[in-house]
């Protein structure tokens, strides 16, 4: 991970996210009929004399989820995305899950499933949260190298809905063919159009056009799912039942700390709080973190809003006051934030807030801390919390794509792939953009599905501890749509003690789990 740098480029800031040999549990044994992927198609190069083919390997399971057995199949497989001429232009890997005694799909929900970054496979939210088979990590703590272990998932979404996890174009197994190159796809409006390519394809082949829909994204995905739903209703007349944004941003410039803005700093204040109140820096520290944080979100609107706007104007007096306030939220000495004029960015915090024990917090989770090599540092040099789970998730699931599903091409799973989120595009020609050039912002696009399709229920999954996308922003976007009232009443806001991949913690897992699986079940009632 790069040094972040006071200033943030908006490239940097959305690089969101984005785990073991397995143990072999006999519920999740595959069938002795399984067909492994054809090693030789999956190794094959696209060319003139060897055109991309289409991989597939379909093993059959079971798993017992809230007192049942599903029997389920996993389908590990390429879709080949074409342009108007019929050429190739990418293989897209994903990994879908439908249950096997369904007998009327238009029953049957269908989520599609997909991380952020831009840049990241969909492993986390698949190896973590949702999927049938679950990586065991350590909570707020590294997670020991290898040998690390699998276990069925008794908090997956079988039982509520099929699940289909996406790798887009530069990430996990999927990759540009014949003529087509990466950048092709690494951009707002690309990366949604491939992605509405592939669900279009997907529904059409499997028969799935009259089962209820959804979008479940993290992290840029949030920021992929409102382009992304707006496009297939408008575009693909495709409509979606529902939208789950865990660890939402909609709109890039709330976490940009930019020169002359003083946004983010307003809207990170919560989440400092949230962080000094778990770390025990904070004098009279309270009880109810809750409670703490409400008091937190008022200064921060508040009084601490119109200290900042009046910039330069401030006088030492008020200087003074406000940084004695912003001691107690964010347990960082007064002679510290004023030398920050009040203004203290993320990477400064992290540094910061456990210094004197020679630490580092996290970015996507707080809870996380590791040793700081440069004690004198004004930014954190990494983020523990990425560190922490990152070659778990990686060993898990290559081991169990291979073993497990019989998928093993020769090809490298792309976890991460940071070019992607250096290199991508970041204009966008839908929604409410302005004319002229400005933050990156989606929010036009999810108003404009609400209005389009006004069935459309959007939850939204917030971790307290969050550092990459704080709840605070997400309240603000989400209070600002100037939606209808009726329409207004369609977003939902849940909340956990954990950060930007709340289901590292087990019992927030089960809460999301509760909550999307809800979610999926009341959106889908006659």
């Amino acid at each position: 991970m790069e040094m972040m740098k006071r200033t943030f480029s908006y490239s940097a800031v959305a690089l969101m996210l984005s785990l073991n040999y397995p143990v072999r549990v006999t519920a999740q044994e595959p069938s002795k009929d399984a067909k492994p992927a054809d090693a030789k198609s999956a190794d094959a190069k696209p060319g003139p004399e060897a055109p991309p083919k289409e991989e597939s390997s379909l093993t059959d399971h079971t798993i017992r989820v809230g007192g049942q057995t599903i029997a389920y199949k996993a389908t590990a497989s390429t879709i080949l995305l074409k342009d108007d001429k019929g050429e190739p232009t990418a293989s897209i890997y994903s990994t879908a899950y439908t249950r096997s005694d369904v007998k009327d799909l238009s029953q049957r929900p269908i989520a599609f499933i997909y991380n952020g970054g831009p840049g990241s496979s969909s492993i986390w939210l698949h190896m973590g949260a949702f999927g049938p088979r679950r990586v065991v990590t350590a909570d707020a703590a590294a997670t020991p190298p290898a040998p690390y272990k699998l276990v069925d998932n008794t908090d997956c979404l079988l039982d509520k809905a099929d699940l289909v996890f996406i790798d887009p174009v530069g990430t996990g197994f999927s990759r540009p063919v014949g003529k087509a190159q990466n950048k092709d796809f690494w951009g707002v409006d690309q990366d949604v159009k491939s992605l509405a390519q592939f669900i279009t394809i997907y529904v059409s082949r499997n028969n799935r056009w009259n089962s209820p829909k959804f979008l479940i994204g993290e992290s840029y995905g949030t920021f992929r799912s409102a382009a992304l739903g707006d496009y297939l209703q408008t575009h693909d007349r495709l409509y979606i039942n529902g939208i789950v944004l865990i660890s939402n941003v909609l709109d890039l410039r709330t976490l940009g700390f930019l020169p002359g803005d003083d946004m983010s700093y307003i809207f990170y204040l919560p989440s400092y709080a949230a962080s000094a109140w778990y770390y025990k820096v904070l004098k009279d520290r309270p009880d109810n973190l809750e409670a703490f944080l409400a008091e937190a979100r008022q200064y921060a609107s508040g009084d601490y809003a119109a200290s900042l706007t009046k910039g330069s104007n401030l006088t030492d007096a008020e200087k003074a006051e406000v940084a004695k306030k912003l001691a107690r939220f964010t347990g960082l000495s007064e002679d510290y934030l004023t030398k920050a004029n009040l203004r203290v960015t993320l990477p400064q915090f992290n540094a910061e807030l456990q210094r004197s024990r020679g630490l580092t917090i996290g970015r996507y989770d707080s809870r996380f801390s590791g040793p700081t090599y440069d004690l004198l540092t004004e930014n954190f040099e990494y983020d523990p919390s990425f560190s922490a789970v990152a070659g778990a998730f990686t060993a898990g699931f290559n081991s169990y794509v291979r073993e497990d599903l019989k998928y093993s091409p020769e090809r490298n799973y792309e976890t991460i792939n940071g070019e992607a989120g250096r290199n991508w595009d970041w204009k966008h020609t839908a929604g409410t953009q302005s004319f002229f050039p400005g933050a990156p912002n989606v929010e036009g696009d999810l108003i404009e599905a609400m209005l389009e399709n006004t069935h459309l229920q959007v939850q939204v999954e917030n971790g307290y501890f969050d550092m990459a996308t704080p709840f605070f922003a997400t309240e603000y976007t989400m209070d600002h749509l100037g939606l209808p009232e009726k329409l207004q009443k369609h977003i939902h806001l849940d909340y956990y003690t954990a950060g930007h991949m709340m289901y590292l913690h087990s019992d927030d897992l089960t809460k999301l789990k509760i909550n999307v699986g809800s979610f999926i079940e009341n959106t889908t009632k006659p």
